[in-house]
């Protein structure tokens, strides 16, 4: 069974930065396009960034130029170098399989972003 484990979240005040990290297990890891999530309270998760197996990367309008998202397929991990932090990045952050039929969702870990 897959698992995926966030790890890297915490609190910083605006203009901080953040390095996240997903490490996945149970699944071969390097054939999928894998993406960043997040979700704040009160609202719908949605999509930050994704990665292909071949490094195309294409990230949300909102996070465009502050966020890069890499992955390293020998350790099974893919990472999301946040900077230049907002209060409206407060949320909590998943990573997980970019398709309509998702993995199990990790607990995800928490990211907010204070003025």
């Amino acid at each position: 069974q897959v698992q995926l484990v966030e790890s890297g979240g915490g609190s910083v005040q605006a203009g901080g930065s953040l390095r996240l990290s997903c490490a996945a297990s149970g699944t071969i890891f390097s054939i999928n396009t894998m993406g960043w999530y997040r979700q704040a309270p009160g609202k719908q998760r949605e999509v930050v960034a994704t990665i292909t197996t071949n490094w195309s990367t294409n990230y949300a309008d909102s996070v465009k130029g502050r966020f890069t998202i890499s992955r390293n397929n020998a350790k099974n991990a893919v990472y999301l170098q946040m900077n230049s932090l907002k209060p409206e990045d407060t949320a909590v952050y998943y990573c997980n399989v970019a398709r309509a039929l998702p993995w199990p969702w990790g607990q995800g870990t928490q990211v907010t972003v204070s003025s």
